[in-house]
């Protein structure tokens, strides 16, 4: 290596960015003076470069996929002993779980436990938001054929959807819990406290005459009671919750705006029926005369 003095350096180091300046205007004429000389130098040194850049950018793309390994390798440790964790606390549940079902069981057998009927369903696609004479309803694809009859629960996969109002040979319409036209008796879950829920046409329906030493809690699971016989007890429903104190409304576990299938129960709650009382008189209907023409009891008048 050649010995340079640092004022040689200096001088250089001023002369780099005008030389560049100067060469970099050289090329700029050149090239509009004869711009097929030009070019065919750019495609040589693009050819002559293209190696180099295919290796700079393989290298960074290696690169980026070595980091994100290595992050990957790091996230998926902390994920694996995060699920090794949650495995052994589920598989603690799970034991909790076998034990409680037998326990059940066996108080069943001593009991002599009546078990309750499968509820019999169809599954149906809904077709159309096609409210009728609602504004929150849709249309299903079951009717008579299937076995759908006015009555029915409808459910989706994650909760109450609604009930069946009318029925066709092969279609269905369902009014929606959102609709103002829905009334239904539901129970709180965690402090069993009974009220109605009644829609509004909004996404979530309200909360109306449940006990006032007993007010819903945010949060708390809304489920289906059976005291006026229309749903079985126990159907869950959505969360409270309060949109302004001391309003409180259900929030639906179901996207009722994105239903796409639907499945109708026929929980037979119209076949229940109580039986008679010790003593109980049925009314009977008093009996009617037979009503006479008008003729008749005009002649037997002028007969008399």
């Amino acid at each position: 290596m050649i010995p340079v003095s640092i004022q040689v350096r200096q001088a250089l180091g001023k002369l780099v960015l005008p030389v560049l300046l100067l060469l970099s205007v050289g090329i700029i004429i050149a090239g509009q003076a004869d711009r097929r000389l030009a070019d065919t130098a750019r495609m040589y040194v693009a050819d002559a470069l293209a190696p180099l850049w295919g290796l700079i950018a393989h290298t960074q793309t290696d690169v980026s996929h070595l980091v994100q390994g290595v992050k990957d390798a790091r996230h998926l440790a902390e994920e694996n002993a995060k699920l090794q964790t949650e495995n052994a606390k589920l598989r603690r549940w799970y034991d909790v779980a076998v034990s409680l079902a037998r326990e059940n069981d066996n108080l069943k057998t001593e009991l002599h436990w009546v078990p309750e009927p499968t509820p019999a369903f169809v599954t149906g696609r809904v077709v159309a938001d096609s409210g009728g004479m609602y504004a929150r309803a849709v249309l299903l694809v079951a009717g008579t054929t299937s076995g759908v009859h006015v009555g029915n629960v409808a459910l989706a996969t994650n909760g109450l959807a609604g009930r069946v109002t009318e029925v066709g040979p092969h279609a269905a319409r369902v009014l929606l819990i959102t609709d103002i036209a829905s009334r239904l008796p539901i129970e709180l879950e965690s402090s069993h406290a009974t009220a109605i829920m009644a829609g509004d046409n909004s996404p979530m329906p309200r909360l109306m005459y449940y006990p006032q030493d007993s007010r819903p809690i945010e949060g708390e699971r809304v489920v289906t009671s059976d005291q006026a016989g229309a749903f079985p007890m126990g159907l869950p429903i959505g969360t409270v919750h309060y949109l302004h104190p001391g309003q409180p409304v259900v929030q639906p576990f179901v996207q009722l705006d994105k239903l796409t299938m639907l499945r109708v129960f026929d929980f037979g709650q119209s076949e229940i029926e109580p039986p008679d009382a010790p003593g109980h008189v049925p009314l009977t209907r008093p009996h009617r005369p037979l009503a006479l023409p008008f003729k008749t009891l005009l002649g037997q008048g002028q007969e008399g």
